[in-house]
């Protein structure tokens, strides 16, 4: 087993921290529950950096506790949780010492709002406590969570109960995460924060709201602040981290550089729109991050997409990077969260050669690319799509729009086609959009059960590059763990090891 690579970092950094050490790898924040806490927690005992997604994961919360809570883990952390009455009454609502009955549905949350209930919030601030709690119980090593800047809504209490369970590091992409910094200084302090929030609207009506979040609204809190946690933003510009150096409202302590390789949103490409033979957008030079650029503003970065190789690790350290994210080993290694099934489904088809990976410009409701595994059975099958019955019934990643008079509503492009129209959307927006809240939750194993009876189809990302994927598979003979995976990542690394001591498992 090789020593685990770090970086040790001499004299202060442009926040004026301390010297500190980064990991060479860092696992990729993969939602909704792919990068859940059993895999974060795998991650960073082997001393790299653990990432949990903290993408829906008050939908994740309450599904896991209607199925029974299998190990008892949630409730371990709810024990733990500093709000003991809204942890009660959590569990009161929605634990199921038996789990669902067969075909039962799961109990369906109120959709975000910029109004939303102060019980709605506090489903987020617990889901962020409890994930990264178990994550992190335990042991000394370090964990992230990785949240999307378009998901505006719940990111505030997601990630003061992150926060209150001693995040190491917060990780955002999807948009342009300026406010985060500034609000992750308050939330430490435990003060309101604000994130700003876009809304479509009319010609004068000013297109930005501010979401808020005051943590004292659920305790007087009279005790020492909490340990600010370090922010990454995920960029596929330089001319983003420039942005994010000199105006983000508080400090940032490193970069991660994303490729158009990478799984889930990817940007899209600068400049004119231009398609491949299978309809995948086409990158450009113009798309090429600028690393001399990045390296000038002098905080430490990380690559990301196609490089999840120990040449991809020895070539990103060369070109001045501490090290890499890795997202599609680890996805499908026997901690992660997708679905066993799934994993053993896409597994044989990466063995034989026939994996597909699709970069689809239309089917996130958020316009961005996304990344699509071609898996029978799963919304990926144009039979299976065609098939199901559009619902939006999760609501992440709605758009907000002001109607004609001044007030804020919510539309999906992958609703039902009459009701995004009839809120002014365009009928041709909402032609192959994919409802990602819903089939995602589908491939990390929790399904919603419809009216109608049929279960919530699966939507399985993945980057591009699986040769690792299957020279692992090869090397063990069928399944791989996540220290397999940093083993195999760092078998010329000589940098030495951190160190880091825990249990397992939680206690």
């Amino acid at each position: 087993m090789m020593d685990t690579p770090f970086v040790r970092f001499v004299g202060a950094s442009p926040t004026g921290l301390r010297p500190a050490e980064w990991p060479a790898i860092i696992q990729g924040g993969m939602g909704v529950a792919i990068s859940h806490w059993r895999l974060a927690r795998a991650v960073s005992l082997s001393g790299q950096l653990g990432v949990v997604s903290g993408t829906a994961v008050d939908a994740v919360l309450v599904r896991r506790l209607q199925d029974g809570d299998v190990g008892g883990h949630v409730r371990h952390a709810l024990d733990a949780c500093p709000w003991p009455a809204l942890a009660a009454q959590i569990l009161a609502r929605y634990f199921r010492p038996d789990g669902r009955a067969p075909g039962q549905p799961y109990a369906r949350l109120t959709l975000w709002t910029t109004e939303s209930s102060a019980f709605r919030q506090a489903l987020a601030m617990v889901g962020g406590f409890v994930e990264v709690w178990l994550a992190k119980v335990g042991h000394s090593g370090r964990v992230g969570i990785n949240l999307l800047t378009k998901v505006t809504l719940p990111n505030l209490p997601v990630l003061y109960g992150a926060l209150r369970a001693g995040v190491d590091v917060v990780l955002m992409g999807a948009g342009i995460p300026r406010d985060i910094p500034g609000a992750l200084d308050r939330l430490a302090e435990h003060q309101q924060a604000a994130q700003r929030h876009d809304v479509i609207g009319h010609e004068g009506m000013d297109p930005i709201q501010w979401v808020r979040f005051d943590p004292q609204r659920y305790e007087a809190v009279n005790f020492p602040p909490l340990v600010r946690p370090a922010f990454f933003p995920i960029i596929a510009a330089h001319s983003l981290a420039t942005l994010m150096a000199r105006k983000a409202t508080g400090s940032i302590e490193g970069f991660v550089v994303e490729g158009p390789t990478a799984g889930g949103h990817n940007a899209p490409p600068r400049g004119s729109k231009r398609f491949d033979d299978r309809g995948q957008p086409v990158y450009g030079d113009r798309d090429v991050v600028d690393l001399d650029t990045v390296a000038a503003l002098g905080y430490p970065y990380w690559l990301a997409g196609g490089v999840g190789s120990p040449a991809g690790l020895r070539a990103a350290q060369g070109l001045g990077a501490v090290g890499i994210q890795v997202g599609t080993l680890f996805a499908h290694c026997e901690e992660s969260g997708l679905a066993p099934s799934l994993r053993l489904q896409v597994m044989a088809a990466a063995q034989a050669g026939t994996i597909g990976v699709r970069t689809d410009p239309l089917a996130s409701p958020t316009g961005f690319p996304f990344k699509v595994v071609d898996v029978a059975g799963t919304l990926s099958d144009h039979r299976v799509y065609d098939a199901r019955e559009r619902v939006c019934e999760l609501g992440y990643l709605r758009e907000s729009y002001q109607d004609d008079r001044g007030r804020v509503r919510f539309r999906c492009a992958s609703e039902p086609v009459r009701q995004y129209v009839a809120k002014g959307g365009r009928q041709e927006e909402t032609v192959g959009r994919k409802c990602l809240c819903s089939g995602l939750l589908a491939a990390a194993g929790m399904p919603q059960t419809q009216r109608n009876g049929t279960l919530e189809p699966a939507i399985v990302t993945s980057g591009d590059d699986w040769d690792g994927v299957r020279a692992l598979w090869s090397a063990r003979r069928g399944p791989y763990f996540a220290r397999d995976v940093i083993d195999y990542l760092t078998q010329a690394a000589t940098i030495p090891n951190t160190g880091v001591v825990g249990t397992a498992t939680p206690n």
